[in-house]
């Protein structure tokens, strides 16, 4: 029974001893820090499972091409042993004893290529293990950025959402004066109450989507209950990121003119929605590289068409090595014996070459080199497959990415135009020109411009990741 609770015991302090290990492995996030796009990536590597499971292969192939060379060096044996033994017969009985040891050095002098194509095949193994490293970091820095634009978007989307409800709650102020003047209908301020409603639901939409960015973005950086912190804007995501000061002044009297408009005697309301335009300090780059430019960076980038290569150069060394078993290894040996026994004693050095197939199988030989050629060819086709495959994907991430570069300059224009609009429409409504109708419609374009112009910009710069990551890019 003590023994069962002193192994409990046991395994109880190793397992807590390997999880701090981990833990303090684990690179973690200071509350309240500021990371920049390169900050989330290096922290996912660090932390990444799978990283480090690619780094152990690498590893491995590693001994694998050490073990291989060792066939160079010698190799030391040892033996030593005593028998004793007893004959009778009918005119004596005799006992004999036995001693004798054995120490002896052999090298390998010539293998007819063997050990060389043998190094060789996991020196190859051991390159596709590392491209395979490369392939697991690409997708670990692929899903960092996709996460990390998803919390630029998200953000940029509280923004405006939180602008909106400012504009919808002075607009729901003005509305609120009117009516108490009489200057519009009871359904306007019915209307409006919908409209702020609807701005506040959208607004709580919005910060939820953010918090679920931000979960996405602490799984891809396997980081798990990480403190409150913040993100920096990326060349290619650098929106404005305040929102709209909407001074609300002193309700005036009105006065009719003679065609039968309403004139504010002072200014009713300043709206400034110009501060809450996303445009500003905005850069956009077009991308360099031409399709046949990328599909070629690709063909030498792309460490999983490198390591298919580098899989199918082993597998060539391994057909190679096959076909030299039916050739002998040359050994040289020199050796140390001493014998001891009950009538004499004798020791010497024993040198000797030999020559030796090791259990040479023609039949097994000869098949075995059918299956290597089998699997050089599939390795072969492998290669050819990739490289096909290779060329849809950088295309298709190619079309997409230009198609939303296109779009970024439309949907800039759309913004500005659509902010013009609100700005013209809300004037009108001021003066009693407008309707409320009317100022509505010009308020939801102009949100839902600028809402569509963040998708976008965040779809264009996931298609960028995708497009870097088919070509091999980090």
């Amino acid at each position: 029974m003590k023994r069962k609770i002193i192994i409990k015991i046991y395994i109880t302090i190793i397992a807590l001893f390997l999880f701090a290990f981990k833990v303090e492995a684990i690179e973690e996030i200071n509350q309240g820090a500021t990371l920049t796009i390169q900050d989330c990536i290096d922290i996912a590597l660090k932390n990444s499972y799978e990283v480090d499971i690619a780094k152990q292969y690498v590893e491995m192939y590693d001994s694998r091409v050490g073990q291989s060379k060792a066939s160079y060096f010698p190799t030391i044996g040892a033996t030593a042993g005593t028998s004793y033994g007893n004959t009778e017969t009918r005119l004596r009985s005799t006992n004999n004893k036995n001693f004798s040891a054995q120490i002896a050095l052999n090298q390998l002098i010539y293998s007819f290529g063997k050990v060389f194509s043998q190094v060789k095949m996991q020196k190859f193994y051991k390159i596709a293990a590392e491209y395979d490293l490369e392939t697991t970091i690409l997708n670990t820095v692929n899903n960092v950025k996709s996460a990390y634009y998803g919390v630029l978007a998200a953000k940029a989307n509280i923004d405006i959402q939180r602008a909106n409800v400012l504009v919808n709650e002075r607009q729901y102020d003005r509305t609120k004066a009117f009516y108490d003047e009489g200057l519009v209908s009871k359904i306007d301020l019915v209307n409006q109450e919908v409209y702020l409603s609807d701005a506040k639901i959208n607004l709580v939409s919005a910060e939820n989507t953010y918090q679920n960015a931000i979960i996405q973005l602490n799984n891809s950086m396997f980081v798990v209950n990480a403190p409150d912190y913040q993100i920096e804007n990326t060349e290619t995501f650098n929106f404005k990121n305040n929102y709209a000061e909407i001074n609300l002044l002193n309700i005036a009297n009105t006065k009719t003119k003679d065609d039968g408009t309403i004139e504010p005697k002072e200014a009713v309301l300043t709206m400034q929605v110009e501060k809450t335009n996303i445009l500003e300090n905005y850069k956009f780059t077009k991308y360099p590289y031409s399709l046949e430019e990328s599909i070629e960076i690709a063909y030498k980038k792309r460490p999983d068409l490198l390591s298919m290569e580098a899989t199918k150069d082993a597998v060539n060394e391994a057909l190679k090595y096959t076909k030299k078993e039916y050739f002998p290894d040359l050994t040289g040996s020199i050796g140390y014996n001493w014998a001891n026994n009950s009538y004499y004693s004798s020791n010497g050095i024993t040198l000797g070459a030999y020559l030796s197939t090791n259990n040479l199988n023609i039949m097994d030989t000869r098949l075995r080199i059918k299956e290597s050629k089998a699997q050089l060819e599939i390795a072969k086709r492998n290669v050819d497959s990739i490289k096909q495959q290779i060329f849809f994907e950088v295309q298709s991430a190619y079309i997409n990415m230009i198609q939303l570069e296109k779009n970024i300059p439309l949907m800039q224009t759309k913004v500005k135009q659509t902010l013009e609009n609100y700005e013209l429409a809300d004037a009108r409504y001021e003066v009693g020109l407008g309707n409320f109708i009317e100022l509505q419609d010009a308020k939801e374009n102009y949100n839902n411009a600028q809402r569509d112009y963040v998708q976008t910009i965040y779809q264009y710069n996931v298609a960028l990741t995708d497009l870097q990551t088919a070509m091999g890019e980090r």
